[in-house]
């Protein structure tokens, strides 16, 4: 499954001139967590969540000290005064979020939202914004896209997760080993990164009759290639 199979397609947006307080507003209405930033051509600008409207809450709560001494005192910029006290989304926005297109793996994009530590990622076409894709999407979609093992048994289900994790990982075969007893599954081997590892897990993890997974990767050293 891909991008354009699991994502949501009506992408709740924001613009650079949007007030913070209506970007709160529209996360409260809606029940979402961000919002894309996006220009009048539907190119993403940057992201504004929950977490960046809850800085300014909790630099507000502090003005003790005048934020021009601050900028001269320890570690803090008038950048971090910008984004906490701004009421613009183009100053609060984490600008350049990391963006998707549509035929993107599921595997690769749980990859891109552990390692950039994020919990959702917008989908472009063209260049333009045509859905966005988060962790409860990405959920749905490994629910629903099990699979089949044959007949079940020991044998198909260690024959079906290598057979996905040489079409959809990308990884040597011959440095893995796939152990099945009555469906649990042992992964022994190396990999490159720790992306690999959690694709190889969910590559078993998506076939029926798998009950439980055992993850042992260990990694190749570094310098050391095929």
């Amino acid at each position: 499954m891909q991008a354009a199979d699991v994502m949501t397609p009506d992408v709740i947006t924001a613009r650079a001139q949007s007030e913070a307080s209506d970007i709160a507003e529209l996360l409260l209405t809606h029940n979402i967590s961000a919002v894309p930033i996006i220009d009048d051509d539907g190119r993403v600008l940057g992201m504004v969540s929950e977490g960046d409207l809850m800085r300014r809450i909790q630099s507000s709560s502090d003005e003790r000290q005048s934020w021009w001494l601050k900028l001269f005192g320890d570690g803090a910029s008038a950048a971090d005064y910008v984004k906490s006290h701004g009421r613009k989304a183009r100053e609060i926005m984490t600008p350049d979020p990391v963006t998707i297109t549509e035929d993107e793996p599921l595997h690769r994009i749980a990859g891109l939202l552990e390692k950039h530590r994020i919990k959702r990622v917008p989908v472009i076409r063209d260049g333009r914004l045509v859905g966005i894709v988060s962790r409860s999407n990405l959920l749905r979609g490994f629910s629903a896209s099990r699979i089949n093992a044959g007949d079940g048994s020991d044998r198909e289900i260690r024959d079906a997760i290598l057979g996905e994790v040489e079409k959809s990982v990308g990884m040597l075969l011959y440095r893995l080993n796939v152990i099945v007893a009555d469906g649990n599954v042992q992964l022994w081997g190396l990999v490159d990164s720790h992306d690999q590892k959690r694709a190889v897990q969910v590559a078993a993890e998506r076939v029926n009759g798998v009950r439980a997974i055992e993850n042992n990767l260990g990694f190749l050293p570094p310098g050391v290639g095929a």
